[in-house]
């Protein structure tokens, strides 16, 4: 067993820390079914993930060693199903609370539902995928990626931002987070008595902008997202109705100067 992340090792039931993998979030999948050898919060984390993906079926491909990609099984989780729809939501506002550790002097915001923002740049994408009877949650963290490595403008990293990240202080700092905020979650039974949609909403940096949001069928909406619904949904005021919406992809539009 690998001593890579010494601080995670003791949180979690089981770490697999893996020299290279296509995809960690495929890799835990594929051991779902195993409930006694893969139990609550087991996790697989790497440097060098080669087929990667994120929402909407993108690609996510980082240089070796420039990215973190973590998978964690979820087995422990609300029976209401409508409450399962903050699972991810949990994984942003976790992930959003360990970076935001590492910098303290930068603004780490939610665009929702869980892309992890740094002064409005994107460090982190987070994918939830269910199984038959867990939850799949995978994050891929811009670690050391240069300058000239970031795949879009609107990206960022620790390296970008001049910051030698403890890889092993932010994963354990993620899971901790994210084992706090969905134990609430399942105990309660909602998001609003866990205190989970108190903390979605503050870190919500798609609260109070202007919004596009793709749709499925290829529907187009614009407003301006108002808040999050007891769901998890984001809400989008459109000529003064609101609408909720619980899958779609978000783009914030900057107002002309901005």
């Amino acid at each position: 067993m690998s001593m890579d992340f010494p601080l995670a090792h003791t949180i979690v039931p089981r770490l697999e820390v893996l020299a290279r993998t296509g995809s960690t979030n495929a890799d835990l999948r594929a051991h779902a079914e195993d409930a006694v050898g893969w139990p609550h919060l087991s996790t697989i984390v790497t440097r060098d993930q080669t087929a990667g993906r994120g929402r909407l079926d993108r690609s996510w491909v980082a240089p070796e060693g420039a990215a973190l990609a973590v998978s964690v099984l979820l087995r422990t989780l609300p029976l209401d199903q409508a409450a399962r729809g903050w699972v991810p939501l949990a994984a942003g506002v976790a992930m959003a609370e360990a970076v935001g550790a590492q910098l303290p002097e930068h603004d780490v915001r939610v665009k929702w539902p869980n892309d992890v923002l740094v002064d409005g740049r994107k460090i982190c994408g987070i994918l939830a995928e269910a199984t038959a009877d867990a939850v799949v949650v995978g994050a891929g963290v811009n670690t050391a990626m240069t300058a000239a490595q970031l795949p879009v403008p609107t990206a960022t990293s620790f390296a970008a931002l001049d910051v030698d990240v403890d890889e092993d202080r932010l994963l354990t700092a993620y899971l901790t987070a994210l084992d706090d905020l969905l134990s609430a979650l399942v105990s309660t039974g909602d998001a609003g008595t866990s205190g989970l949609h108190a903390s979605a909403t503050a870190r919500c940096a798609t609260i109070g902008q202007s919004v596009r949001v793709s749709l499925p069928a290829g529907r187009m909406l614009e407003g301006v997202a108002t808040a999050l619904d007891p769901e998890g949904r984001l809400l989008v005021s459109v000529d003064g109705e609101q609408q909720a919406i619980s899958a779609g992809d978000v783009v914030h539009v900057r107002p002309a100067g901005n």
